[in-house]
């Protein structure tokens, strides 16, 4: 299996990462080419990249034509375009598509995402958003969303459609409007899922999905696979139209359209979605502080001690995910931090009110660097007033690249945004103990798939607002008696945040 080779430079990556090309291997190229290349004589597609689909066609049907485009005008020059039946042009499928419909459309689309877009062309995909489907969508989706949709609007009558995506496309908070039109609209035949020791893009943190789409009458049974190793099996099961399912290393499933929806197309289908308790019937998540300047507000104490800045100006915080190690952190652990040079300190002003010397000409360093400019920052009243936030019992990784985990704050520090904070409902030390073992029990842990976003190497973030419904199986919570009459207790405790 040759998967495309990254560059180790990080300037070469980020060039990759904004034109959002990241190659499709052949075994997954052939899969998606087989579902599309029937009852044509023509396939397009959008993205052309390297000519992978191309060079698949090729081989499943040479007599069908190929039409292609692509924005960057060196690849379009590569050698494979040079067949007979091969026709490319250099062109800006956002901006200027072709005014026909097809029959069968297949693409890698660009994955950039939204935070690389620029406010023009935010704008320009928001008003194509609502002129092909007649809603607004979150401005968080990335640009391959819009592709996506772009591409089926170019769908003719009994058509199909093969995209290849990034899970997002059915995790992220647009996600359920998105589907709901996709599904009314045209006929989700199929969705495949990898492993990730399958998956067709190592090293990119993404996990992919292949969505099978058809013009035709939506259907309310649905084939979903999960790839587990990268073979020809992949492309004999789409070959047979999704009727042979005699294959070792893929798990085939027929999923109800309306429970995938609701659990998510990138997730395994769960028979028992009404799950009886939730984080949120036993704790109050909230995300950790946003600074808006790091560099400036999160401190290490030599820089504490160099700037002279009293204690009530300060908080012990924690700032990064891999600065903890454990389920625990301890006191120990931010000494060890601190004789590291690793930073451990927030600057925390809450008024104008009896500013040191010090610490007014510190901000005044502030100042001279823009901060107050900042777009987080220019929000507030006092640019330099910081989030107040109580020291959480527990803490949670924002975007876990090891293994997810749920954090004992022993240490008493208030952590920064990359961990979410977590306030059980009782705060005697025995409830937060038996809570936290809970949630970090395996069950629980592997519950988190089914509310956050899944990412490469089997990395996932779980925002505040899903982690609230993570569900926490009903046996473990009658093992660490974690009911204890919380219905009669909770509102009252929780007025406090």
């Amino acid at each position: 299996m040759i998967h495309q080779k990254l560059p180790n430079n990080w300037q070469e990556r980020e060039k990759l990462r904004d034109k959002g090309q990241f190659w499709t291997p052949k075994w997954v190229t052939k899969a998606m080419v087989s579902y599309i290349a029937k009852d044509t004589n023509l396939v397009f597609d959008p993205a052309t990249g390297k000519g992978a689909f191309l060079n698949a066609l090729l081989q499943i049907n040479p007599s069908i034509n190929y039409y292609g485009i692509d924005i960057d005008e060196y690849i379009l020059e590569d050698e494979i375009y040079q067949k007979n039946s091969c026709f490319v042009e250099l062109r800006d499928f956002i901006k200027n598509p072709p005014q026909k419909k097809f029959n069968a459309i297949i693409a890698n689309p660009p994955y950039i995402r939204h935070h690389r877009i620029d406010e023009k062309m935010k704008q320009f995909l928001k008003e194509l958003f609502i002129k092909i489907t007649g809603f607004t969508i979150d401005g968080r989706a990335g640009y391959h969303i819009y592709f996506f949709v772009q591409a089926l609007n170019l769908l003719d009558k009994n058509g199909r459609l093969a995209f290849i995506m990034p899970a997002d496309t059915c995790e992220g908070i647009f996600a359920q409007k998105l589907w709901q039109w996709i599904t009314k609209n045209y006929c989700l035949e199929c969705v495949a899922t990898f492993h990730e020791n399958a998956t067709p893009f190592p090293k990119v943190d993404t996990n992919a999905i292949i969505f099978f789409i058809k013009k035709s009458e939506p259907v309310q049974i649905i084939k979903w696979i999960k790839a587990n190793e990268a073979n020809e099996e992949l492309f004999n099961f789409v070959k047979s139209d999704f009727k042979d399912t005699n294959h070792i290393t893929l798990e085939i499933n027929n999923r109800d359209l309306k429970e995938a929806l609701a659990t998510g197309l990138s997730r395994p289908e769960q028979n028992n979605c009404d799950f009886k308790y939730h984080l949120n019937d036993f704790a109050k998540v909230i995300r950790g502080i946003a600074t808006g300047a790091n560099d400036f507000f999160f401190l290490t104490t030599q820089q504490v001690q160099e700037l002279a800045i009293p204690k009530e100006f300060i908080k012990l915080a924690i700032g990064r995910t891999k600065d903890v190690t454990g389920d625990k952190l301890t006191i120990e652990d931010i000494k060890k931090l601190e004789e590291n040079n690793r930073p451990t300190i927030l600057l925390s002003i809450n008024s104008n009110d009896n500013i040191p010397e010090s610490v007014a000409n510190y901000l005044q360093e502030g100042e001279k660097l823009g901060l107050p400019d900042r777009p987080l920052i220019k929000q507030r009243k006092l640019w330099y007033k910081m989030e107040h936030r109580e020291v959480p019992p527990i803490l949670f990784a924002y975007l876990g690249r090891r293994n997810s985990r749920f954090i004992k704050n022993e240490a008493g520090v208030v952590p920064l945004t990359s961990f979410l904070c977590i306030y059980p409902i009782y705060d005697d030390e025995l409830y937060i103990a038996n809570l936290c073992e809970a949630l970090n029990d395996p069950e629980t842990i592997q519950n988190l798939r089914l509310v956050g976003k899944s990412y490469g190497s089997g990395a996932i973030k779980v925002e505040p607002r899903n982690l609230d419904k993570v569900p926490i199986p009903e046996h473990i919570v009658d093992k660490y008696n974690l009911t204890r009459q919380k219905y009669k207790i909770k509102s009252q405790q929780l007025e406090l945040f």
